[in-house]
């Protein structure tokens, strides 16, 4: 690597995975950064220079491309384009979901002269804009001197991954070819997790296992943030050696191989099946991994859990009961109590299925009704499919769909934006593509209005998903 490189092109995503930018309509701020990017291999442009294309729906498409593969990229013109793109963020923000927004902003030069440019609120103020993403970015990073490029980008990719959430990058056009250092390029970009302070953490853990084990008929709910946070691995492990019931909240779905002999359905207070309600609700400690209890998640509310009977384990703390315990990641603690924690007391679980109701059997009526639908939707899906429904009756219907192994599951049951499913699908099926995996939408003729421009979108890039 040459000591020097052009701010463009020290594109550090290039070492996180794969990642795919997703390019709004061309414009002056934008051709340069896209140029670097179009450079490099193993970075991929999706999206670019199709002008019916629009912003939310490039959003979309980079949130469902990140919930498959872990990070991607968004790149979008000062003002106009950026702001179109601000709803996409916010859900992403929102639900936990890490895109790198890349936005093109005119020389810097104009910006201190005040110039009156074209999408600006001609009153010279260049920094509106990065104030409104402010709130839902965990980082801004203002790439305006060549001294501190190189830091921001990996500064902000950094937090990004670690705190999976979108992060603001901020490029003036004569910035994309100024020359910076080049030689930490080097070194592959640190994303690992900070450790926990190791004497806190195994306090914690014992804590956690003084309770497990006492617990007579102990269960595992798991939620959305064991996904977002990446400790899936940690969650699987610790279902199958401890033999626990295991349940999921609706964001959590596909956290957890519903094949698995364990696995009981989805908790959502009211909102579930009478079984799984009783299960989790008679539970005298449930471990709660990553939760999210927002009003829809919790069906208004209405989980009938005490914090009494409840251990949650988060990105940034861990709760054993009323007691909470800052600064403890839950990576690192549930490795250590799958180590430790021995035999536990195992309470018997009725795994859902995908059969149909008795009243659905008999049935003459010719109409599709849901209690008919999602269970037959269970029977169709293939193992590793990725299905993905939209705020509505599909995202509350797919709860009664029992999935086969290795399914993923994409919704937005917090931010809740009309019409994301169909930009998100472009997004996953663009990764499901890449990792042979086939791609399932659910959407109603709504929501569906306000995103199909992204159909043309999948058709120019030979995606095939089921829709």
């Amino acid at each position: 690597m040459s000591l020097s490189t052009s701010s463009g092109d020290f594109v550090r995503l290039a070492f996180v995975q794969y990642t795919v930018f997703l390019v709004s309509i061309n414009a002056p701020a934008c051709t340069a950064t896209t140029d670097s990017i179009n450079s490099h291999r193993g970075l991929q442009l999706g999206g670019f220079g199709l002008p019916a294309k629009m912003r939310s729906s490039l959003g979309y498409a980079a949130d469902g491309y990140a919930r498959i593969n872990g990070m991607s990229a968004l790149v979008t013109t000062f003002g106009v384009g950026e702001l179109s793109a601000l709803n996409a963020i916010a859900g992403a923000y929102s639900e936990f979901v890490p895109i790198v927004h890349i936005v093109g902003q005119p020389h810097t030069k104009s910006q201190k002269d005040g110039m009156l440019l074209h999408h600006t609120l001609g009153n010279g103020d260049f920094n509106v804009f990065t104030r409104m993403s402010a709130d839902i970015s965990c980082t801004l990073g203002c790439l305006n001197s060549t001294h501190e490029v190189a830091t921001l980008i990996d500064n902000a990719i950094r937090e990004c991954w670690i705190r999976s959430r979108p992060v603001y990058i901020s490029l003036p056009t004569d910035m994309v070819t100024k020359k910076i250092e080049g030689e930490r390029l080097d070194t592959p970009l640190d994303l690992s997790l900070p450790p926990n302070d190791p004497e806190k953490e195994d306090y914690v853990v014992d804590v956690v296992l003084k309770y497990l084990h006492a617990a007579k008929k102990p269960v595992i709910l798991v939620d959305a943030c064991a996904i977002r946070h990446r400790v899936l691995d940690e969650v699987h492990e610790f279902v199958e050696k401890s033999g626990l019931p295991t349940f999921v909240a609706p964001m959590g779905k596909g956290a957890v191989d519903e094949t698995h002999k364990n696995y009981g359905g989805v908790y959502a207070g009211t909102g579930s099946n009478p079984g799984v309600r009783e299960q989790v609700e008679s539970s005298d400690l449930i471990l709660s991994i990553g939760a999210i209890k927002s009003d829809f998640n919790t069906t208004g509310f209405s989980y009938r859990i005490g914090q009494l009977n409840t251990i949650d384990f988060h990105s940034t703390y861990v709760r054993v009961r009323y007691s909470e315990y800052p600064d403890i990641n839950m990576k690192g603690v549930l490795q250590k109590i799958v180590q430790r924690m021995g035999n536990l007391n195992v309470g018997p679980v009725s795994p859902p299925s995908n059969l149909l109701p008795d009243n659905e059997k008999a049935s003459t009526e010719q109409a599709i009704t849901h209690a008919w639908l999602w269970p037959t939707v269970g029977q169709w899906l293939k193992e590793k499919d990725v299905v993905i429904t939209e705020t509505g009756t599909a995202n509350f219907g797919i709860w009664d769909t029992r999935f086969p192994a290795g399914v993923t599951a994409i919704s937005q049951v917090l931010w809740g934006s009309i019409g994301y499913s169909v930009g998100a699908c472009q997004g996953a099926a663009l990764a499901a593509k890449e990792q042979g995996r086939r791609t399932v939408l659910f959407v109603g003729d709504g929501s569906f209005q306000l995103t199909l421009q992204e159909v043309s979108t999948m058709i120019r890039n030979n995606l095939n998903p089921i829709m």
